[in-house]
């Protein structure tokens, strides 16, 4: 058997096979019709195992590797002047000063609720009571006298409340007044500056915006393909310099709007410079390795999202497959004989396709051109 060259993309894919029977050519999964032969008779070949596997067949969309949730901080209430700030691009963690008004930092703390009323005793049970617990507990501000973490302030919880206004060198009350610190759901990664530093505070006024510090992923997926996706779906996001990672579908977006794939609602471009919008769907993809994709931000990913699987399938690699003159297709076993065989999914990433037909079976050997 004579073979030529092959040439594997991870968008798409151009293998060019040639042989006695003649060639095939694939492009995006989609296999050309047979054509004279042509090559040197003299380039080697080299075997590969027909394996029983499973197939994948994906499908190539742009996304954009950015930071998950949205944050608009506000001013909690109170009057003052905000004295500072963090810059764009600041992770502020627990404990740490989110912002300062008149000198005075106010710190982030972690809670899935704002804190909407002071904290004192005497006062009624609550969530957000169970929240102040579990972040004097993190900081560990609970020693000597433990904290139980629940809906119930204690004498316990405004002793912890002394020790932290202690470290913070500020009046030692046992009580938290509204506007004193700012609950979020976790770390925030700050992107704008809402406001002025030296300007007076207004209660509800926007400070700053941020997101968390988990990457994600944003595709516009065309709503046309919205039924091959859903959340839990394993994906492989391939970043700009090629290491391709591992990631899961988390969010699938049930409102549609028109613009381009890359989901900022132009209408795309062609030669004029212009294109027909079509409508898409956000889909989110979380990373399995979230610190893979480090000083990453804005970048532009392609995801391969999965269409098709056949399990426990018979497959060989797509260079293998020999062009014949009825417009068949065969593979070449070791020893020279040449079986005819039936093509079902193609697996871009893997670099194989099903294959079946009487003649082959899991184990044997099949010709492949030398790599």
């Amino acid at each position: 058997m004579a073979a030529a060259s092959r040439t594997v993309g991870m968008v798409g894919l151009a293998v060019v096979l040639l042989g006695a029977g003649g060639w095939v050519a694939v492009h995006n999964g989609v296999f050309g019709g047979p054509a004279a032969a042509t090559g040197d008779p003299q380039v080697p070949t080299g075997t590969a195992t027909v394996t029983r596997t499973d197939v994948v067949a994906q499908q190539q969309m742009p996304g954009t590797l950015g930071f998950d949730g949205s944050y608009t901080v506000v001013a909690p209430g109170g009057a003052g002047v905000l004295t500072r700030l963090p810059a764009p691009g600041t992770v502020v963690s627990r404990g740490q000063p989110l912002y300062e008004v008149d000198g005075r930092p106010v710190p982030l703390w972690y809670g899935d609720r704002p804190a909407w009323r002071p904290f004192a005793s005497g006062m009624t049970d609550g969530p957000d009571v169970r929240e102040l617990e579990a972040n004097l507990v993190a900081l560990g501000y609970d020693t000597g006298d433990p904290i139980t973490v629940d809906n119930h302030f204690t004498a316990a919880t405004a002793a912890a409340i002394r020790r932290w206004q202690h470290a913070q060198g500020v009046a030692q009350t046992g009580r938290v007044a509204v506007g004193e610190l700012v609950l979020l759901p976790g770390p925030i990664r700050v992107v704008t500056q809402t406001a002025t530093v030296g300007s007076p505070v207004h209660p509800g006024a926007p400070v700053l915006s941020g997101t968390s510090t988990r990457p994600a992923v944003t595709v516009a997926l065309p709503t046309v393909l919205q039924q091959l996706v859903h959340r839990g779906d394993k994906v492989l996001v391939t970043l700009p310099d090629g290491r391709s990672l591992d990631g899961t579908v988390t969010a699938v977006s049930r409102v549609a709007a028109t613009g381009g794939q890359d989901g900022s609602g132009s209408n795309g471009s062609g030669p004029n410079g212009s294109g027909g919008a079509q409508p898409s769907i956000s889909v989110q993809v979380a990373l399995a390795d979230p610190h893979a994709a480090a000083g990453l931000d804005q970048a532009p990913v392609q995801v391969a999202i999965t269409t098709q699987q056949h399990r426990g399938v018979l497959a060989v690699p797509v260079t293998a497959l020999l062009a014949n003159g009825e417009g068949g297709y065969s593979v070449e076993l070791a020893g020279g004989r040449r079986v005819t065989v039936q093509i079902g999914l193609f697996d871009e990433q893997a670099g194989l396709v099903e294959v079946s037909g009487g003649g082959i079976a899991e184990g044997e050997t099949v010709e492949v051109p030398a790599s």
